[in-house]
């Protein structure tokens, strides 16, 4: 699989779902298969959810903010005492608004949005932004997620760009940003989500482009996750920096 997502196909079996597979092939100008393969990646439009299914992934993968790793986090995360909120400045009184400039699998800003913050998610990929878009209008049909979705903004677009056509009555509080991490051998690639990532995103090429169009629009800061041994975007000297026990979030005021 590669960036341009030249190689996939999207695949549906239900009669019920053929106008949305067909919506879906016409806007991101995929070609429909006729039959369900482990050969080739395959976007799926299921009875419940969009999922991808990759050769090397077993499984398909799909978003899920109602239960899983999502809904525990949301229920045993740490609350405003876990590092990332503390990165973005979440405290008593205090609830910024956010943009999420590599949004990814949405993980970080639907904890954000569970903390009560309005968060736009930025995410250039297309499939990505399927797996997105499907996830968060689920968990807008869900009772205990419908208020924190709605609080979650989808923005199918290039970052840098659009953070440099922002008016300035539009800038946020806070920009965060997950860089993509080198391609690893060990644990980043054993999890299938971050071998997905990798294929269809592919390897970080702007990160410091999208850090200084961030820190031009932030109105209170910029945060920038990064593994705790790594060093910073561009040599930039952060102004602090958060530590969790594998994670720096390095702080731009």
């Amino acid at each position: 699989m590669t960036n341009s997502n030249n190689d996939i196909t999207i695949y549906s079996d239900l009669v019920n779902q053929r106008d949305k597979t067909l919506q879906l092939a016409q806007r991101l100008a995929l070609p429909i298969s006729k039959i369900r393969t482990n050969d080739k990646p395959q976007l799926l439009v299921l009875e419940n959810h969009i999922a991808m299914s990759a050769p090397s992934l077993g499984n398909p993968i799909w978003i899920d903010f109602a239960q899983g790793k999502n809904a525990h986090r949301r229920r045993f995360g740490g609350g405003r005492g876990q590092a990332l909120a503390k990165a973005i400045g979440l405290k008593k009184g205090a609830t910024p608004t956010v943009i999420d400039a590599t949004a990814g699998y949405g993980q970080d800003a639907y904890v954000l949005a569970t903390l009560g913050c309005n968060i736009a998610l930025i995410e250039r990929n297309p499939i990505l932004a399927t797996l997105l878009e499907d996830a968060i209008n689920r968990a807008q049909t869900n009772e205990e997620t419908q208020t924190i979705a709605q609080r979650m903004e989808l923005i199918h677009h290039n970052s840098p760009d659009f953070l440099n056509q922002l008016l300035p009555e539009q800038y946020p509080d806070v920009i965060y940003i997950d860089p993509m991490y080198p391609s690893r051998q060990k644990t980043a690639l054993v999890k299938k989500e971050m071998q997905l990532l990798h294929q269809l995103i592919g390897p970080d090429t702007d990160s410091e482009e999208l850090l200084k169009a961030a820190r031009k629009v932030a109105n209170k800061r910029v945060v920038v996750k990064r593994p705790k041994s790594a060093p910073t975007i561009d040599q930039q000297k952060p102004s602090t920096a958060v530590e969790s026990k594998n994670t720096r979030y390095d702080i731009y005021i």
